[in-house]
């Protein structure tokens, strides 16, 4: 399952519009169903409505019906590993499970795995309004 999530990471790289920093992104999820969405950054000359890869695969799973995402694997360079933003963590603890599993990955043999406590320790999450 890693694989294909890193795989399908890989290819929607390619979709990347990133004519700014040139710098491609893409982000693969996998919803609670077992379903995978996919998506790349998207940038824009004002800078401000640019979006994360990692935002538009999670924003397309929950458009699509999904409530709790399990994996999101992401890659941007190949030279090193590209660690999701503080923005892509928050919106990661609004729909992550317990055992959400965060893969980032340099290409579809090198990879490290984390869990979303590991990225983002002691974050204010749903359950800290009562929810």
């Amino acid at each position: 399952m890693i694989k294909e999530l890193i795989n399908k990471a890989i290819q929607a790289r390619e979709k990347s519009y990133s004519p700014y920093s040139n710098f491609k992104v893409g982000a693969s999820v996998m919803g609670e169903s077992g379903k995978i969405y996919s998506g790349c950054n998207i940038e824009n000359a004002a800078y401000s409505p640019t979006i994360c890869a990692e935002r538009v695969a999670i924003f397309k799973a929950i458009s699509n019906g999904e409530r709790e995402i399990k994996k999101i694997a992401l890659i941007g360079s190949t030279d090193s590993f590209t660690y999701p933003c503080g923005v892509c963590r928050q919106v990661m603890t609004e729909f992550a499970s317990d055992d959400f599993e965060i893969i980032v990955a340099k290409n579809i043999e090198e990879y490290v795995s984390y869990s979303l406590d590991d990225l983002m320790p002691n974050s204010f999450r749903a359950r800290d309004m009562g929810r």
